[in-house]
């Protein structure tokens, strides 16, 4: 009797809402932790990849940050939903990944689920809680109002792989952005799963991009591009933090720092997280005679 082979996943980049090969051709593989097993190959991005992935974001900016924040909810609800039947796979692609017991594992994909439901509940009560009507020496109304940046860089941390990227991938399209996010160096399965879910969502072509590779390589790609609006860094890493640093002195963009306990509700759940990638717009209107 032959035996037969498994047939072993490989792990695409996610631009643009397709699922394409790097475009070097580069391939990285995927072991589990202590005993070395190969788990799957995945893609290496590449400069070029990165360039392709902002030009999506650019283009799917206008319509996502212009629906209406309802409706924007709605999306990253659905999101949310979609990650839960996901769960069984995902509980394992975690403990395949990086050693974690199945407990962990399946916690951590469950508070996943609720991070996106949570950040979905902000998206029409921002104006409320970060706008405001400012008291003027003339005769006219004040308004502030947040608005999306535009395109924004997300650099996820290695651990916790999955909920540490929803996190952040959750709080920036709340605020009406769109991503390319750099999945974790060291255990990026999870993250490309992510991508296999939001394909299959309400979230519009272009929204998020996901790339996979050295995230020490990729980092400055996008801090150097002109068309990326802003950084979110949570890996934690002085290098990388000092390369976005560099990066961002040359066009201006903002860098916001994601320092927070990925697991605990009250650091990594809160409007103000929201608030990091966005601006705040004043507009005058006269009053009436």
């Amino acid at each position: 009797m032959s035996t037969r082979l498994s047939v072993l996943k490989t792990y695409k980049l996610f631009i643009n809402g397709k699922f394409p090969r790097a475009e070097s051709g580069r391939t990285l593989v995927a072991a589990e932790p202590g005993t070395g097993r190969h788990l799957a190959n995945y893609g290496q991005a590449s400069r070029k990849d990165a360039r392709e992935a902002v030009v999506a974001a650019r283009q799917a900016a206008k319509s996502w940050g212009g629906i209406t924040a309802y409706l924007r909810g709605q999306i990253i609800y659905r999101l949310a939903e979609m990650l839960e039947s996901r769960e069984a796979s995902l509980t394992q692609e975690i403990v395949d990944s990086t050693g974690a017991s199945v407990a962990a594992a399946r916690a951590e994909v469950m508070a996943s689920v609720d991070r996106l439901v949570y950040y979905a509940g902000w998206t029409d009560k921002l104006s409320q809680v970060l706008g405001t009507v400012n008291p003027v020496a003339s005769p006219h109304f004040n308004f502030t109002l947040p608005e999306p940046t535009g395109v924004v860089g997300i650099v996820a941390p290695e651990r916790p792989c999955l909920l540490g990227a929803v996190t952040m991938l959750a709080a920036v399209l709340a605020g009406g952005n769109t991503v390319i996010l750099l999945a974790s160096s060291k255990f990026p399965l999870p993250a490309l799963t992510l991508a296999e879910v939001i394909a299959t969502s309400d979230v519009p072509a272009g929204v998020v991009n996901i790339l996979s590779g050295p995230q020490a390589e990729m980092v400055k790609s996008l801090a150097d591009h002109m068309d990326v609006n802003a950084m979110a860094d949570g890996s934690a890493d002085p290098t990388i933090r000092k390369d976005l640093q560099l990066g961002i002195a040359k066009n201006l963009k903002r860098l916001a720092a994601w320092d927070v306990d990925w697991a605990d509700n009250a650091s990594a759940q809160s409007p103000y997280l929201i608030a990091k990638t966005l601006e705040m717009k004043t507009a005058w209107h006269p009053m009436g005679v």
